[in-house]
């Protein structure tokens, strides 16, 4: 029987007990951990969210009773349902020493530097040969794509709730800078490149320098960041109003223009470093 058979007998019961919950979580934990199991999948070309798997999280919040964590020697309080995972050399991640921490039920592949301090939350995951830099956070169901770096300071922003929400998913091969912001589920696709200190969330409107006009969101989705573009932080003016009267501008991410080979020559990750 599958971890969602398992869940899904679970949540056929008329009342779901504690006990019901620990005897499920471990190894539904396990499965995310492993990377069998994901919150969202790529469905031809489109990204699907898993909302069962979002569930079945939730249920360790709810069933959860508030617990002490020790991690050498540092005291911490969470739900006794979730902890921190314990990586072995095997797994070839490079967890840097300096504080960094791994939730429970986030996968981290082969490959990965992670330098210290970081976050990486329940449901992220994150592929092989990526880099996590300093002050980094990867959010709750965040999807880091291949050889992605993702530079010091930067937030990728999680989401558990709403159940259908879809989280940020960075594609591979992105290279985002040193302070960015990317929230509310926004989709950074293959080879892009995103520029120190840019922040797009879903209402983010992106200015298309080469092709002309702006990037939105669509009814019911999210704003995507095309495949190769280069993105950098930028403003627009106000039209109306007494900003307009005043000059006021609006912060605006503009797409410069699309990767080129100097493009990838000054952001290649170097394979010496894995």
């Amino acid at each position: 029987m599958t971890v969602k058979q398992k869940y899904e007998n679970l949540k056929s019961k008329p009342e779901i007990s504690r006990d019901d919950v620990l005897s499920f979580f471990p190894e539904f934990l396990a499965s995310l951990e492993k990377g069998s199991v994901t919150v969202v999948e790529n469905n031809n070309g489109e990204w699907v969210v898993n909302t069962w798997v979002k569930e079945a999280i939730l249920l360790g919040f709810r069933f959860g009773n508030l617990s002490e964590i020790d991690i050498g020697g540092w005291k911490f309080f969470d739900k006794d349902t979730l902890s921190f995972r314990n990586l072995s050399v095997d797994e070839k991640v490079r967890l840097v020493p300096g504080g960094s921490i791994i939730r429970s039920g986030a996968f981290v592949a082969q490959g990965t530097i992670i330098m210290p301090p970081v976050y990486i939350n329940i449901g992220a995951y994150v592929d092989e040969g990526s880099m996590i830099d300093s002050h980094a956070l990867v959010g709750s169901c965040a999807r880091i794509g291949k050889n992605v770096h993702l530079s010091a300071a930067s937030q990728i922003g999680g989401v558990l709730e709403p159940i259908g929400a879809m989280p940020v998913i960075i594609e591979d091969n992105v290279f985002i800078g040193g302070n960015c912001g990317i929230y509310e589920g926004a989709i950074v696709k293959k080879n892009a490149v995103i520029g120190t200190g840019v922040i797009l969330n879903a209402s983010t409107p992106v200015f298309d320098n080469v092709n002309g006009g702006y990037i939105r969101k669509e009814a019911g989705k999210t704003l995507i960041i095309p495949e190769n573009a280069v993105v950098v932080a930028g403003s627009r003016p106000i039209r109306s109003g007494k900003g307009a009267d005043e000059g006021v501008h609006l912060y605006c991410p503009v797409i410069i223009k699309y990767r080129d080979d100097k493009t990838g020559k000054s952001i290649t990750l170097e394979d010496l470093l894995r």
